[in-house]
């Protein structure tokens, strides 16, 4: 894996997102729009990541003899113990990995990282741990922003990271069925790279399309910018297959349809690496769209926008819903046409002449036959219009979907200019939205000014259903001189909402570290307890992924010393 790492270290950045060649610097106009809305003295790039080479990482805590069984099992040259691998592993894409990093912290890096070849090395690397008290990391992408790829050692003196970048492959395509089975370890570009000659796409595309793995997609039940059209990643999955600590376990059906009882596919679904390693899954796919049609619309307020969506989800045709349906509100909607050049200056100037002068954007982007998709537009464009809105053409959705994919390059930036940026998501009913929204912003925005500084709260929905939407807010600051507390703070106050508010602790970034403590007021104690029995059979000695999703469930006895072992 030597040049693998290599490959890896040139094409990205150790401190923060994806390949620096598509990072894109702030203009002057938004760095002095970004100083005066924050009340910043200056903007300027004085808070660098240190160099890599004084990156602090603590030592390897396993033996030799443990890593000659692990090498014994992938090859000598996928397990490694060198400084810049562990560093790529010691965590994930949130605002705290990355300030961690930056100023030199990877003190609780993995002890080494193994690259597993086949679901049968994998259940031999989980053998080998169970018996040598090791505890284990799946890795795919590294783009969690919860805390949930952490090579935390609970209970156990070392830990090994697995990363499955190797498991890559297309396995099976149905296209009569259109499903395909996929090795868990493809990135999001890659899936589609190997559907598109068979005429199919997985249309599933969040924002970490360009780095996460079908394995990721799979244990966090992750939701893309087009699931209002294609479904969750959670809606498409129709069998997966999972290396335990007390065996292989695969669930789900090819039929259609089951009534053999509880459908424990979702044990897989969503256990984020806690019961063991997803290795392959199959999932539904769809004909790739032969033609896109885009529209935007303005709204006079938020909730008079997310009236419109809830209009077109409910009263229009079945089908005509477009596959991505976004609602910025009218803070993300003044900063988009504030940073937007003099193509959306002018859309500014004409909204202000039809009377909206705090206006709520609305993208849309409907997929399919040419004909068709445009005859789902006209009919999608008659219920926005009667709920208020005002056309505005396709550039605003066409500019949107240029940059989908380059928010997370933006915080880099960000954070090395002193600007403190985080995101967090929750979805609620249609009746709870406004409240939900109301309260969730305002926890942020008195988090961020408790000392004085200035703040700056956006939010959008991006995920319509039936019964509600999702919220998503994308919130700035001036980085304190302790930004760790400052995020704890600001996450904490924001749970604290969503739970007051009845809203889901997580839409689509999973449960991690970060939303385990409020778990249980979502499924009570009895659901917590149903958790910890399901990892108890399946992970009896608690060696997958301590200290994520499921609180408190590590046992507490002491074990033997993995370097005394080895």
């Amino acid at each position: 894996m030597v040049s693998q790492l290599t490959e890896e270290i040139s094409r990205s950045v150790w401190y923060g997102w994806g390949d620096p060649a598509r990072a894109k610097p702030l203009s002057p106009g938004a760095l002095e729009y970004l100083r005066r809305t924050l009340k910043l003295t200056t903007v300027a790039a004085n808070h660098p990541p240190v160099d890599l080479a004084d990156v602090r990482v603590g030592p390897v805590n396993i033996g030799d003899r443990l890593l000659a069984e692990l090498q014994a099992i992938t090859g000598a040259q996928h397990v490694s113990t060198d400084s810049t691998a562990r560093i790529l592993h010691a965590g994930g894409k949130s605002t705290p990995d990355l300030l961690r990093r930056r100023s030199g912290d990877a003190l609780d890096a993995p002890d080494a990282v193994v690259f597993p070849g086949s679901s049968e090395e994998v259940g031999k690397i989980l053998a080998l741990c169970v018996e040598r008290k090791l505890a284990v990391v799946t890795f795919g992408g590294g783009t969690s922003v919860v805390g949930g790829v952490e090579p935390l050692r609970g209970r156990f003196d070392g830990v090994i990271t697995l990363d499955m970048r190797r498991m890559d492959r297309l396995l099976h395509l149905d296209p009569l069925s259109r499903t395909a089975t996929f090795e868990a370890g493809i990135r999001g570009p890659a899936i589609e790279a190997a559907l598109a000659p068979h005429g199919f796409t997985l249309g599933h595309f969040p924002q970490s399309h360009q780095e996460a793995t079908l394995g990721g997609y799979v244990a966090t039940r992750s939701s893309g910018q087009s699931s209002t059209g294609y479904g969750r990643s959670d809606q498409m999955v129709k069998s997966a297959h999972l290396e335990t600590p007390q065996g292989p376990f695969t669930a789900g059906s090819p039929a259609p349809g089951t009534a053999a009882g509880p459908k424990l596919l979702d044990v897989v679904v969503g256990s984020e690496g806690t019961l063991g390693v997803i290795t392959s899954a199959t999932l539904k796919v769809s004909p790739a769209p032969a033609d896109k049609v885009y529209g935007s619309w303005a709204f006079p307020s938020f909730a008079a926008g997310a009236d419109a969506m809830r209009q077109l989800r409910n009263d229009g045709a079945r089908g005509d819903m477009p596959h991505v349906c976004r609602l910025s509100d009218t803070d993300e909607t003044a900063s988009s046409l504030k940073l937007g050049g003099w193509k959306t200056a002018a859309l500014s100037h004409y909204l202000s002449a039809r009377g909206l002068k705090t206006p709520a954007l609305a993208l849309f982007v409907w997929e399919g036959g040419s004909h068709q998709i445009r005859a789902r537009k006209r009919r999608s464009a008659r219920i926005l219009r009667r709920a208020g809105g005002i056309p505005l053409g396709p550039l605003p959705g066409k500019s949107w979907e240029h940059g989908r994919f380059s928010g997370p390059y933006l915080r880099d930036e960000l954070l090395t200019r002193g600007v403190y940026v985080e995101t967090l998501e929750t979805s609620t009913t249609w009746g709870r939205v406004a409240e939900t929204y109301r309260s969730v912003r305002q926890a942020i925005l008195d988090a961020l000014e408790e000392r004085g500084a200035g703040a700056y709260v956006q939010t959008h929905i991006s995920h319509v259903y039936s019964d509600g939407a999702s919220l998503y807010f994308t919130f700035l600051s001036g980085l304190e001189e302790d930004g760790l507390a400052q995020n704890a703070r600001v996450k904490a106050a924001a749970s604290q909402a969503i739970v007051a508010a009845c809203a889901t602790i997580t839409h689509h970034h999973a449960v991690g570290m970060d939303h385990a403590p409020y778990l249980g007021a979502e499924i009570g104690s009895l659901g917590i307890k149903v958790l910890v029995g399901i990892k108890d059979t399946l992970d009896p000695e608690g060696i997958m992924n301590p200290g994520k999703l499921i609180p408190s469930t590590l046992p507490q006895p002491s074990t033997p010393n993995v370097k005394e072992q080895s």
